[in-house]
C-alpha cells in the first residue's frame, strides 16, 4: 500500500490548514495523510470547458475554494466531530486533455489505496469521468446520481462528455440526473441517456441506489442568484439548500463512495458566493460522514 500520494499531484501554494486562525474548521484539515478518512483533491483544468465553449475560468476552481474553506465553519462544531481531512493538492494538468484525465484517475486511486473516500473539487465537469473511473475500478459495479442542469452525455470531447463516457467505457451501472434543465436538454442527447437506461429523476428528497455509487454536482444545478461563478449560469435552478441536503445525505450514506463538486468559475463569482456555497456543500458531506454507522446514519 503506498504511503504517498503520486507526483501528478502539485501541493497548494496555500494549504487549506495554512495560518488558519485556531477555531475555524481549517486549522483542523492536515498536510498529512495519515489516519485521514477523506482526500480532497483540487481537479485545476477547464480545456474541456473551452472545447465545449463555455465561459472559461473553473481551473481556478481549487483555489477559490479552498480559500472558501478557510473562511467557513467551526473547528468543533457543538453536535458532532469532524472527520479527519486530507487537503492532498491539485492534480497538475497535462500536455492534453487525454493526460491530464490519466493523471486525475492516477491520484484518486493512490487516494482509495490509502483508504480514503475522494472529494473532487473542479474545474471542468469532463474530470468527473476519470475521478469516476477511478472509484469504478474499486467499487464495481457502480451507479451515478448527479445534480446537474445539464445531461453531459455529448459525444464529443469537452465537459459535456463525462457519463456519456462512463456509460460508453462501462464504468457505471446506471445513472440519474436530478435538476435537470429541460430548456437547456436536446433531444437527440435525452434519447442517447434514456436508451443507456439514465433516469431523469424528481430532485425532491434524496434517493440513492442499491450498492455502490457516487454523488456528481455540477454547481450551475443552483440558481445564478446563489451561484453566479460556474461554466454556465441557471436562472431557474436550485437553493443552496436544497443541494446541502443531498449533500449531507451523501455523507451519511456508506454506499456513497466518491463525491465532486465542479464547475466553480471564480473569475464570474460575484463576492465568492459560489465558492462560499461550494465550501458549504463539503461541510455538510463532512457533517454527514460523521454520521456513518450510527442509528440515524444511513
Amino acid at each position: 500500500m503506498p504511503t504517498t500520494l503520486p507526483h501528478c499531484l502539485r501541493e497548494p501554494a496555500s494549504p487549506i490548514g495554512a495560518n488558519a486562525a485556531a477555531g475555524r474548521f481549517a486549522s483542523r484539515v492536515r498536510a498529512d495523510a495519515a489516519n485521514c478518512d477523506i482526500a480532497r483533491i483540487g481537479l485545476s483544468d477547464d480545456e474541456g470547458v473551452r472545447l465545449n465553449g463555455g465561459r472559461p475560468g473553473a481551473a481556478d476552481g481549487p483555489r477559490a475554494f479552498r480559500a472558501a474553506l478557510a473562511q467557513y465553519g467551526a473547528a468543533e462544531p457543538a453536535s458532532f466531530a469532524w472527520p479527519n481531512l486530507f487537503d492532498a493538492g491539485d492534480v497538475q494538468p497535462g500536455d492534453s486533455i487525454e493526460q491530464t484525465h490519466g493523471r486525475v484517475t492516477e491520484a484518486v486511486a493512490a487516494a482509495l489505496d490509502l483508504g480514503m473516500v475522494p472529494i473532487g473539487i473542479g474545474g471542468g465537469h469532463d474530470l468527473t469521468f476519470p475521478f469516476v473511473r477511478a472509484v469504478a475500478a474499486a467499487a464495481w459495479p457502480l451507479a451515478g446520481v448527479y445534480l446537474d442542469a445539464h445531461l453531459d452525455v455529448r459525444e464529443e470531447t469537452g465537459s459535456g462528455m463525462p457519463f456519456r463516457r462512463l456509460v460508453e467505457g462501462g464504468f457505471v451501472r446506471g445513472l440519474a440526473v436530478h435538476g435537470l434543465d429541460r430548456f437547456a436538454t436536446r433531444a437527440d442527447h435525452l434519447a442517447w441517456f434514456e436508451s443507456h437506461g439514465g433516469v431523469v429523476a424528481g430532485s425532491d428528497t434524496p434517493a440513492w441506489p442499491s450498492g455502490p455509487c457516487f454523488l456528481s454536482i455540477d454547481l450551475d444545478v443552483l440558481d445564478q442568484s446563489v451561484a453566479p461563478g460556474v461554466s454556465a449560469m441557471n436562472p431557474a435552478g436550485w437553493s443552496a439548500g436544497h443541494a446541502c441536503a443531498w449533500a449531507r445525505s451523501a455523507g451519511r450514506n456508506p454506499d456513497v463512495r466518491c463525491i465532486d463538486i465542479m464547475e466553480l468559475c471564480p473569475r464570474h463569482d460575484e463576492a465568492g458566493k459560489t465558492a462560499r456555497v461550494a465550501a458549504r456543500l463539503c461541510l455538510e458531506f463532512l457533517a454527514g460522514f460523521a454520521e456513518r454507522g450510527s442509528a440515524d446514519g444511513a
